[in-house]
């Protein structure tokens, strides 16, 4: 296989698998569980991944619905939202683990062409390594990690995409040019950030970022079904072609 793409870099919440309604579910109960009073409908919550990462999402919610809210104590809003996180991340992984969500169509057999062929893998995500491995884990097996050259998510990544922080890590991390490289988003926000990092990005949306706008990305497919490693050399050899 040519040279020219040496690494795919997958985002993981609805570009790997379409989890955001299960998601949506995990929310919904830890505001349930904590008696918030909240319930996020699908419009809302569409509306609310404009605003990337979970806890992100809430504070934003509640700026948006209690403006004139203030704090007994300094960070009291934050320790309440990252109690709800635990909880809700605690309820996405019990629906992951079982059977909720699966991979989208082409993403296994990507990875399994990537790695037929030596082509590096890498993960930048805003969400968290237990969502991570909740969802890669009974697909991948118990050692996941080591289809993957790099993990870039929350942890590692506090500055949430549209920021290419994530994407500007993994890059160090793997070694390799911005250029030899595919960014797979479903999202307005993860292309941004794979933009500004200068990574090339495929998007596949879903129903809740079909919306979006995704000017810039190298191109747009309902899924990644039918995808193979030489159709992304060609787009990025165009993509060149067109900037040189």
């Amino acid at each position: 296989m040519p040279t020219e793409l040496q690494a795919l870099i997958f985002d993981v919440d609805g570009t790997l698998a379409d989890t955001e309604a299960v998601h949506l579910q995990a929310f919904n109960d830890a505001f349930a569980q904590e008696g918030m009073g909240w319930h996020w409908t699908e419009s809302e919550y569409t509306k609310l991944l404009e605003v990337s990462g979970g806890k992100e999402r809430m504070l934003h919610y509640w700026r948006q619905t209690n403006p004139d809210m203030k704090e007994l104590e300094p960070g009291a809003r934050a320790e309440v939202v990252a109690r709800l996180h635990e909880i809700k991340t605690a309820a996405y992984e019990a629906r992951v683990m079982a059977g909720a969500v699966q991979l989208r169509p082409g993403v296994l057999a990507l990875m399994e062409a990537a790695q037929r062929e030596g082509l590096m893998m890498a993960i930048a995500t805003t969400t968290s390594p237990v969502n991570i491995g909740a969802l890669l884990r009974p697909v991948l097996g118990p050692d996941w990690r080591f289809h993957f050259a790099a993990i870039g998510d929350a942890s590692t990544a506090p500055l949430k995409k549209p920021h290419p922080q994530v994407y500007q890590q993994v890059l160090r991390e793997i070694g390799k040019p911005p250029g030899a490289c595919i960014a797979l988003e479903d999202s307005h926000n993860g292309l941004k950030a794979a933009l500004a990092a200068g990574v090339a990005a495929i998007i596949t949306p879903t129903s809740f970022t079909a919306h979006q706008d995704f000017s810039g990305a190298l191109v747009v497919r309902p899924d990644l079904q039918g995808i193979t490693l030489s159709m992304l050399q060609t787009w990025l050899a165009e993509k060149r072609a067109v900037a040189a």
